[in-house]
């Protein structure tokens, strides 16, 4: 059975291993963004003046996470160069006497990038398979850039946080109305205490009158390294994939399991509407455009 209640202790924080690796799969295709995404990675579009996976990777930084680790596939390279020091670009800029504010974030140390390739695709669970020679034995993250969580602090830092209290593997998950439930992946809940909930299980997509409860799975994970040993024998589910929720199901009740309630907003990037209205509400949030993006979009509603 789960671990009870006890786990919400602090107890054993100092033999914890910190969470210093980040893993982010990046090689889908993106057809649902074609044409667009025929010679650019899906990852890299804007949303508003910050390519998608840059609000990944800023919010993996803001939690502590020194190393990035990027799961691509034939035609990402640009994602790499994005976190690449630009000689020219930023030589011409300094010159010019322009801002570099804009570059900063997306240059990084040598060697806190990473990247491994998934050959064939076969899965989220492949995926993450695909980097355990660089986890090794640490627990690790994984954010899937599509989902976009926007909060103070933000998702990964609130896990990390609930990381600190309770260890074991957590995932973070969103309350949604039940009837929309069975679009998502969803917790079999225990016992909770604030924004933690013990998981009891997980279930795939279920309809709406079995679903366990409302609480959604959203995309950001900490997993500790057995998981890389489940997946490694691991046979096709759902899809004919190697799903990461059937490995993390078959860890339940073997270590410490916790979902963690995000507090802030989620935007489906995956999806075209998802993706503008990320972008507006960004926008609308902006001190140096958001005013206008408003009369914009109001002029045009009244169109």
């Amino acid at each position: 059975m789960t671990e009870p209640l006890a786990p919400f202790t602090k107890s054993g924080m100092s033999t914890r291993k910190p969470i210093r690796k980040a893993v982010f799969p990046v090689a889908g295709l993106g057809t649902r963004f074609l044409p667009a995404t025929k010679a650019i990675p899906k990852e890299l579009l804007p949303i508003v003046d910050r390519p998608l996976i840059q609000y990944a990777v800023d919010e993996a930084r803001e939690a502590g996470i020194e190393q990035m680790i990027f799961v691509t596939g034939r035609g990402k390279t640009a994602i790499v160069e994005h976190f690449d020091v630009a000689y020219e670009l930023e030589s011409t800029m300094g010159e010019r006497g322009k801002d570099m504010a804009a570059l900063d974030s997306s240059r990084f140390t040598p060697g806190d990038i990473i990247t491994v390739r998934q050959q064939v695709p076969l899965g989220l669970g492949h995926a993450i398979w695909c980097a355990r020679a660089i986890v090794g034995d640490e627990p690790f993250a994984i954010l899937l850039p599509d989902e976009m969580m926007v909060g103070e602090p933000g998702c990964m830092a609130q896990m990390v946080d609930a990381y600190n209290d309770v260890g074991g593997n957590l995932i973070s998950v969103l309350e949604v109305p039940h009837e929309e439930v069975s679009s998502y992946g969803v917790i079999d809940p225990g016992a909770s205490k604030g924004p933690l909930t013990e998981v009891k299980g997980l279930v795939e997509k279920p309809p709406v009158e079995q679903a366990p409860s409302n609480k959604i799975i959203s995309g950001r994970y900490i997993l500790q390294p057995e998981v890389m040993r489940t997946l490694e024998t691991q046979g096709k589910g759902a899809g004919g994939e190697i799903q990461l929720t059937d490995a993390m199901a078959k860890m339940i009740g073997s270590q410490a399991f916790h979902a963690v309630t995000f507090e802030g907003r989620r935007f489906d990037c995956g999806s075209k509407l998802g993706f503008v209205e990320a972008t507006l509400a960004l926008a609308l949030e902006r001190e140096d455009m958001g005013d206008d993006v408003r009369a914009m979009a109001q002029r045009l509603l009244a169109e």
